[in-house]
């Protein structure tokens, strides 16, 4: 296991239901209850994970998904977008499973965690199934810019989990140089 890719967070779990997840690539930073930086292919990444969910800080993107008070529910299937030198593609899914596929996919998404070089993962109290994962890669191909080789794509993937409802919402992102 890599060194802060599995915490116990000391707070409550503050999302009740995948429904009030919010999208917004515009908030400045939240009140984190873990936070990891990373150098990934020489690019600079900061996972937060939040009360409520998480936020991913690279480059000119501010991507966080969480409840947040006053914003309007739901997290987009699709989005594309321009940011900065990049085109920032999010998808986001959610499923509803039966308690065993639950736990099976709950494991699932620890597992990949834990096994991953660059990830911030949070087990809420109350529930070893209250989880929130962040995990970061790059591409091998990379790309000359401000005299130093980046890389072409940079992707990061996270899991939010709702035992009591059995509701994994997982989102899916990539940042590709122009």
């Amino acid at each position: 296991m890599h060194a802060l890719s599995l915490l116990s967070l000391q707070a409550p779990y503050l999302d009740t239901a995948a429904d009030q997840l919010c999208f917004s690539l515009d908030l400045t930073e939240r009140p984190a209850l873990a936070e990891r930086e990373v150098l990934v292919g020489g690019v600079r990444v900061r996972m937060r994970l939040l009360g409520a969910s998480h936020q991913v800080f690279v480059g000119p993107v501010r991507e966080t998904v969480a409840c947040l008070p006053g914003a309007a529910r739901g997290l987009p299937p699709r989005l594309t977008r321009q940011q900065g030198d990049c085109t920032y593609d999010f998808s986001a899914t959610t499923a509803r499973l039966d308690p065993f596929e639950f736990s099976a996919q709950v494991a699932d998404v620890l597992g990949r965690a834990a096994d991953a070089e660059h990830s911030l993962c949070g087990v809420f109290p109350g529930s070893p199934e209250a989880v929130t994962a962040v995990v970061v890669e790059a591409s091998d191909e990379a790309v000359e810019a401000s005299g130093k080789a980046l890389p072409t794509r940079l992707s990061w993937r996270t899991w939010h989990t709702y035992p009591q409802d059995g509701q994994i919402v997982s989102t899916h992102t990539t940042l590709e140089a122009r």
